[in-house]
């Protein structure tokens, strides 16, 4: 398939959550009872979910929420960046209360600290995904995360189980996850941190080790976040692949792992390859940890493209 070809009829469809981030910046992330001078504040538009439906919308492939906002100013001013974003927010409806709100410490270092309130994340129901069935079957890809109740994920992956839609899950943040959840996802996607939670064990410097752990516990295919050290993709046929990092000088890395996502997905729509989707996505990742802010720093394809052309090379 020409991966240069965007299929507008199979659109990536985003579940999951939409916040605001309050993000403060600090020489550093205080320490439990410790209070710092701040060096400044900004409100961004936010929530993994969102955080990836903007990062598929840059790199220019069509894509469909399925979210709630709540009915406050927060939600009102959501709707109207991913609409300006282009993302498609049929999918998303409105409950009492309050919307999602994260609020985020960024140390001088580009390293983070998040507290998340789900608000109307939390009200995510089974029912608004058999409402919203539509636009799951004309998915190319499912992308969600762990922000949204247990039970709505559950209903998700037996939908695109169903449906026969891959599912391409970011297992954050991370909680126990029930083994029909496992089998029936397509992509499982974790950080180290994650994948540490998942495996029972430390985190490892050998992602060959780890993947081998999460195969077993049923999983079908992996892509391991491993941060400035890139990516490694497993499958259970016992194909591994490296992906390289790409060297950029970090500003902020929140949402680097949302920007991976929604570049992973974006590869397997267009046809490329895993690991070519995997080395498309770690560039997009490293681009977006040159920016501040979650959806602001999310890069384009002709950005994306540029940095893979500047470093040639193929997953190893």
């Amino acid at each position: 398939m020409n991966a240069s070809k965007l299929n507008a009829n199979k659109p990536i469809v985003v579940v999951g959550s939409l916040n605001i981030d309050l993000v403060a910046r600090a020489p550093s992330i205080p320490s439990p009872g410790q209070t710092l001078l701040g060096a400044d504040f900004a409100t961004h538009p936010g929530g993994k979910g969102a955080n990836q439906a903007v990062a598929v919308a840059r790199l220019g492939y069509p894509v469909c929420m399925v979210g709630r906002l709540g009915e406050d100013g927060f939600g009102a001013q959501l709707r109207e960046h991913l609409t300006r974003s282009g993302v498609d927010i049929a999918g998303v409806r409105t409950s009492p209360g309050s919307s999602g709100v994260a609020v985020i410490v960024v140390a001088a270092t580009g390293e983070n600290s998040i507290v998340v309130v789900p608000g109307a994340n939390a009200l995510l129901t089974p029912r608004d995904l058999d409402e919203s069935i539509g636009i799951l079957r004309s998915a190319s890809v499912v992308l969600t995360q762990l922000e949204t109740p247990l039970e709505t994920i559950s209903h998700l992956a037996a939908l695109c189980q169903r449906e026969g839609v891959p599912l391409v899950l970011d297992p954050a943040p991370a909680q126990a996850l029930p083994k029909e959840i496992l089998s029936r996802v397509t992509w499982f996607t974790p950080n180290e941190t994650e994948a540490a939670f998942y495996t029972g064990t430390p985190a490892s410097s050998d992602p060959d080790a780890t993947a081998n752990r999460l195969i077993h516990m049923g999983l079908t295919n992996l892509v391991l976040k491993l941060g400035s050290r890139g990516a490694y993709l497993a499958t259970p046929d016992a194909q591994r692949h490296r992906i390289a990092s790409f060297p950029v000088r970090p500003v902020d890395t929140t949402a680097a792992g949302d920007c991976f996502n929604g570049a992973f997905a974006t590869g397997l729509a267009l046809g490329m390859s895993p690991p070519e989707s995997a080395r498309f996505a770690a560039a997009a990742a490293a681009l977006s940890v040159t920016r501040a802010g979650a959806q602001p720093s999310m890069p384009s394809r002709e950005e994306v493209e540029h940095l893979l052309a500047s470093h040639p090379g193929s997953p190893a």
